[in-house]
Order: structure tokens, then C-alpha cells, then sequence
């Protein structure tokens, strides 16, 4: 499997992203030497889609499938779609409610067959969830020390208003489609479309 091992901060820093996005606390204390050079349109456009990959951990194959899908859908623009695509990924959705310090954890937690929807163990981090999905940590590893760890980190963040988390019986429930509004990655999808549509 395709692993990304590059150093979160510095990737962040390449990218120009604040780590808070990716769940992280620390900040970067090095600047960018490119900082003052102009970029060109393509440069632009393909780093939003590096950003928009880099924050959901998602590779280039499944990526450029996500935005075929967004292509489909009936309603919406094909970036809003690809958004909300990417939203609903179960392991985002995991990091959302607060059972997850970072995407790539709750992705491992997830893989690890720790995570039911529906009653029923999914362990694909890329399985899209879907309004009134019940998404919930299984029995056996309720009372595992990591999830205590996990909520002591993540009990002060904001649970989006598109999902419903229960810390006590660590659970949650997706309630709506987020609109783009409610999806705060600082991503112009607008050039990823430009992008691809060339």
C-alpha cells in the first residue's frame, strides 16, 4: 500500500496550510523561502488539489475517482460535490466526531476493524456514510485506554452541525449532506475543476 511519509509539518508548510487543520497543535517556526515567488495558473491550480489530497489523506487514483463521482451527481457543483465526497469518508467522519487526534489516525483506527456503522464492522476508511448512518466504536474496545486518551485531546473541538456525536457511548450519527459552508478546509475547489477539466 502507498504510504505518504513526509513530515506533516513540512508538507504543511510547503503548502501554505495551517496544522490545525490537520488536527495537530504544533506550529512551524520556519518560513517558506519561496514565499515572494509568483506562481503560475497550473502551479495554483494543482497546489489546492495537492492540499485538498494532503488533508484527507487521499491518494491520487481514489482522488481523481471521487471527482468522476462528483461529475455525476445531479445537484451542486462538481467541486462542492467533491467536497462533500471527501466529507463523508468514514475515516474523516471519525476524525469529525472527535474519536480520531488526526485524519490518519482515525484512518488506523478504522483499518483495524475498531469502527461499525449500522451495526455492522466496516473497516474501509474510504466507505461513504450517508444520512441517518449510526457510526459507533464496537463494544469490545469501548473502554480501551486510546479512546480515553483520544476524547481528553479532542473533547474541546467543534462537532460539526451536519453530524451528532455521543462521547459517552462513543457514537455518533450523521444527521445531514454538509453543505460546502459547513466544511472548513481552506481548499478552492474551483481550481482542482479548472484542473482537471483541461
Amino acid at each position: 500500500m502507498a504510504v505518504d511519509r513526509t513530515p506533516v509539518l513540512k508538507r504543511c508548510r510547503a503548502l501554505g496550510i495551517d496544522p490545525v487543520y490537520m488536527g495537530i497543535d504544533k506550529k512551524s517556526n520556519r518560513s517558506t523561502a519561496r514565499a515572494n515567488k509568483k506562481m503560475s495558473e497550473y502551479g495554483l491550480q494543482l497546489r489546492e488539489k495537492q492540499k485538498a489530497k494532503f488533508i484527507y489523506g487521499v491518494l491520487e487514483k481514489p482522488f481523481r475517482n471521487n471527482f468522476a463521482k462528483a461529475q455525476k451527481l445531479k445537484y451542486g457543483t462538481t467541486g462542492e460535490n467533491l467536497m462533500i465526497l471527501l466529507e463523508l469518508r468514514l475515516d474523516n467522519v471519525m476524525f469529525r466526531l472527535g474519536y480520531g487526534r488526526t485524519r490518519k489516525e482515525a484512518r488506523q483506527i478504522v483499518d483495524h476493524k475498531h469502527v461499525k456503522v449500522n451495526g455492522k464492522t466496516v473497516n474501509i476508511p474510504s466507505y461513504q456514510v450517508k444520512v441517518g448512518d449510526v457510526i459507533e466504536i464496537d463494544e469490545k474496545y469501548k473502554s480501551a485506554q486510546r479512546y480515553k486518551d483520544i476524547l481528553e485531546v479532542t473533547d474541546g473541538r467543534l462537532v460539526p452541525a451536519w453530524l451528532e456525536a455521543d462521547h459517552e457511548n462513543l457514537s455518533g450519527k450523521v444527521l445531514e449532506i454538509p453543505t460546502r459552508e459547513q466544511i472548513d478546509v481552506p481548499v478552492n475547489e474551483v481550481l482542482i475543476v479548472e484542473l482537471y477539466s483541461k
